[in-house]
């Protein structure tokens, strides 16, 4: 069963995705068909984002408890974008737009990560543990910042700046979705030519190094991809949170492999049906009362503090 439960996870994505085109849509393609074409194509491509940077990471780290948000992206997102509003004002998006903002968002969150690999892998010091601790503490301080400007804004600026701290698809725009799908792609090409690594770098660092892989380039290499991944998907739809973790295990449970060749893909189906889902609650089911943030983080942080008292329960 095991070996086909990756085409039915993505079977189970495709009928999900035409029920979210369709269902009400009364054949409107002038209007509201076009609009879920394009909510869909941004569910696709933070899926992949989240489904791949997740697995890669955890790889990396040796962790099933782990996600890229601890390395601190996120942070940077919400920060930047609570200064644009603290020396912008309202008019910041109108400003920049989005696809400025957007891309803007992009290279800080990269150049973030350029920082700190280059002062942490400098010379012979390769500690992944240092970087991972690094990042949370710099989760920490950036969240802190964003905390008091907050404290500055006017409220109608407050609310604004709430938006950015939630998911939402209706975001992405076309030429944004154009450029994000290059760079994922991209980043795609280069993952799977690293497949063989990825599950070499699964062993540990001693018997990946024994088995001939260059440990610290090939680190630096997935962790330079992994930034990407995250950078899109935030500038995309926002942050996630705790989604990485539900995605990366549920992915492992039903795949039985440890295969990158099948848990990446599968991880990407995993991504986009819970991005389907929990939109269609959001539109159909709650009217719009509620987010798409609010109803993953729900399910995934439930899911994740499960997953750390079963860990302490095991150890």
């Amino acid at each position: 069963m095991r070996n086909h439960s990756r085409y039915v996870v993505w079977l189970l994505a495709l009928v999900l995705a035409v029920g979210f085109v369709l269902l009400g849509a009364d054949w409107d393609f002038a209007y509201v068909i076009p609009k879920r074409l394009q909510r869909l194509a941004a569910m696709v491509a933070a899926g992949v984002c989240i489904g791949w940077s997740s697995v890669v990471f955890q790889t990396i780290a040796g962790n099933r408890i782990l996600t890229p948000a601890i390395m601190g992206y996120e942070a940077v997102y919400l920060l930047f974008q609570a200064l644009l509003i603290l020396l912008l004002g309202t008019h910041s998006l109108v400003l920049l737009g989005r696809d400025a903002n957007a891309g803007l968002s992009i290279l800080l969150m990269l150049g973030y990560s350029w920082a700190m690999h280059r002062w942490l892998f400098r010379g012979d010091q390769h500690n992944v543990y240092l970087l991972l601790l690094l990042g949370l503490v710099l989760s920490m301080v950036l969240g802190t910042f964003s905390q008091f400007i907050q404290l500055k804004i006017s409220p109608g600026e407050f609310s604004i700046l709430q938006g950015f701290n939630y998911a939402s698809f209706n975001k992405a725009q076309p030429l944004q979705l154009l450029y994000c799908g290059v760079l994922v792609a991209a980043v795609g090409l280069v993952l799977w030519r690293t497949l063989a690594v990825l599950d070499v770098l699964a062993l540990g660092r001693d018997q990946a190094s024994s088995l001939g892989v260059d440990y610290r380039p090939s680190v630096r290499l997935q962790l330079a991809l992994i930034a990407v991944l995250v950078a899109v998907s935030t500038s995309l739809v926002g942050p996630t949170a705790f989604m990485g973790v539900f995605v990366a295990n549920i992915t492992y449970a039903l795949a039985g492999s440890s295969q990158h060749r099948i848990t990446l893909p599968m991880s990407c189906a995993v991504a986009i049906c819970i991005f389907i889902l929990a939109q269609f609650l959001v539109e159909q089911v709650f009217n719009y009362s509620t987010t798409v943030t609010i109803l993953i983080n729900l399910v995934c942080g439930a899911y994740f503090l499960a997953l750390m008292v079963r860990s302490r329960g095991t150890a």
